[in-house]
């Protein structure tokens, strides 16, 4: 495994679109939810142990093979709300064009003829690390990253927040990142019946009222 193709992937400027999304941030700065540091890091440490550990099992499953089909429609049933349903295809269908571009082959080609609107982003990631040659607990790792430090970025230029605060709360989160990472892979080893299905209804709720303001920062 290529540790040099894991910091690639997991790195903010790879061009997946992730940049345009600030992951339930701006909705909770509007709401007073997420006024500095301290706030950021209990709204990421929340979302990485329900939303987070969700798709981290269903990058991990998509990095061992199991049929990306069936994960989307994994992924499908764990998400209700339809906004966030629409930003996960989008996201995927913009991680696609990267990764196709990056790490050509097989089942990447197939996922995007199967699903030329867009597979869940998580499945997309799973796919392509196995793409790049990396394993469950790296697509894991991935995406539990991608999970807080999308929040952390968003919240830089929502509030103006130092840059360094920022930072130092994902390093604080390494730790968590590592556990739910681990518990990701493991149950991901166990089969799509055995995925986890941790939500974050308030996250939900609040997606649905952002995609109807007329103004935001933020596609999501």
């Amino acid at each position: 495994m290529s540790r040099a193709a894991l910091l690639v992937l997991a790195d903010g400027r790879f061009p997946a679109g992730g940049h345009a999304h600030s992951g339930g941030a701006e909705a909770a700065v509007k709401a007073g939810r997420i006024r500095d540091a301290r706030d950021l890091a209990e709204f990421c440490h929340g979302r990485l142990r329900t939303t987070g550990l969700t798709s981290a099992a269903l990058a991990a499953a998509a990095a061992l093979g199991l049929d990306p089909l069936e994960l989307d429609e994994a992924a499908n049933a764990r998400t209700p709300s339809p906004a966030l349903r629409a930003t996960a295809r989008r996201l995927g269908r913009q991680m696609m064009r990267a990764a196709r571009a990056t790490w050509p082959g097989p089942e990447l080609d197939a996922l995007a003829a199967a699903l030329p609107r867009g597979a869940h982003q998580p499945v997309v990631i799973g796919l392509t690390a196995r793409a790049a040659g990396l394993g469950p607990e790296d697509a894991a790792h991935c995406v539990a990253y991608e999970t807080v430090s999308g929040p952390a970025t968003a919240a830089v230029r929502l509030l103006s927040l130092n840059p360094f605060d920022a930072t130092a709360v994902l390093a604080r989160l390494a730790p968590a990142m590592d556990e739910v990472a681990a518990q990701a892979a493991a149950a991901a080893r166990k089969g799509i019946d055995a995925l986890p299905a941790a939500s974050a209804p308030l996250l939900d709720i609040t997606a649905e009222q952002h995609a109807a303001w007329p103004v935001r920062l933020f596609a999501s």
